[in-house]
């Protein structure tokens, strides 16, 4: 297969999409040649098989001049690609989907997420069949959507090291700081566990965008307020690939995101051996009913971070072991490489 791949940003230390450059490491091994478009790219290393061609963010180009580049490159690269996968990006479709489908390229699309609307709607007529992970994802709802892995790279993304060890009471937050991701309702849930007398430490990491500025600081505002500055502390994204052991240092790693968006963070932390509690509800029957908190409940997620935190080492380390048993089992990138590949060469 000749790929051509549409993605926001290549670049491997990142700290939200640097996880895409291990996708298109694996997908390279499989396909003839790749070419990839992106809005920005920054540093990676891809073998002669893979070409990169970058819109001009990173040169802080015009709209204007974005859509020239994305025009020029699409045709002429023309002859180099006969598949294209939109990952998360259903503009592009939009732009250029009929170009496409009179050259007679597939198109698939790629988007896991709750929110979605009629452009959504009007992309996915373009497309042969769309992609994501989640039952309660918008694009769930076509009957060209196909359910993948969510794709970890469970080799790089694994347990603690023999003589490593995670802080007992640990608590993880690491996701970029948006209203979306709703680490507010871990601040509460934490006043909670203060108030009740639990001991803990909990760290939370991730950057904020220009928009989000006030956000975060109404986040550390709350934190001081609750009288927990002594025991919450917030610390920048970090690169995807450094993230391994911030996850083994902690013992419990907690994701408030909605059901729609079944971050792959969640699968990191398995695959890292550490404990996850989330109220994400594409896991019910899947993990032990005890690591699922009601969605939107701060006071759930208290009880269930107290539970967790009084659990005896060898019962912890088997909810480590099943979770990891999981990642791997269901969720791995070369599962998800299989599964793309084999959907695009069906049709």
């Amino acid at each position: 297969m000749k790929l051509l791949i549409i993605t926001q940003k290549v670049d491997r230390d990142d700290p939200i999409l640097g996880f895409f450059h291990r996708w298109v490491m694996e997908l390279s091994k499989h396909c003839q040649s790749m070419t990839v478009i992106c809005l920005e790219k920054g540093a990676y290393n891809f073998p002669a098989t893979v070409q990169v061609f970058s819109l001009g963010k990173e040169q802080k180009q015009s709209r204007l001049q974005y859509l020239s580049r994305f025009y020029k490159y699409i045709w002429q690269e023309r002859k180099n690609y006969d598949a294209v996968l939109s990952h998360m990006n259903q503009e592009y479709i939009l732009l250029a989907g009929w170009l496409w489908r009179l050259l007679g390229k597939r198109i698939y699309l790629w988007r896991n997420h709750y929110a979605g609307d009629e452009l959504t709607d009007m992309a996915a007529v373009f497309c042969r069949k769309i992609f994501c992970t989640s039952h309660y994802s918008y694009t769930a709802k076509f009957k060209k959507t196909v359910l993948m892995p969510v794709g970890i790279d469970t080799d790089l993304f694994k347990p603690e090291r023999e003589g490593q060890s995670y802080s007992p009471r640990s608590i993880l937050f690491l996701a970029r700081i948006a209203p979306s991701k709703r680490p507010d309702l871990l601040i509460d849930a934490l006043k909670g566990l203060g108030d009740a007398g639990q001991i803990f430490t909990a760290s939370i990491y991730g950057d904020a965008s220009p928009s989000n500025e006030g956000y975060k600081r109404s986040l550390e505002k709350s934190v001081s307020s609750y009288g927990l500055d002594d025991k919450v502390i917030f610390r920048e994204g970090v690169p995807n690939e450094q993230t391994v052991s911030i996850y083994q240092s902690h013992q419990i790693f907690v994701n408030l995101s909605p059901s729609g968006m079944y971050d792959k963070t969640i699968f990191e932390a398995m695959a890292c051996g550490i404990i996850v509690l989330t109220s994400n509800k594409n896991l019910r029957g899947e993990i032990d009913p005890r690591l699922l908190f009601e969605e939107g409940s701060s006071s759930d997620l208290a009880s269930k971070l107290a539970l967790v935190m009084g659990l005896g080492e060898d019962e912890r380390r088997t909810i480590s072991l099943n979770l990891r048993q999981y990642a791997v089992a269901k969720h791995s990138l070369p599962r998800l490489s299989e599964a793309l590949l084999r959907e695009m060469s069906d049709d």
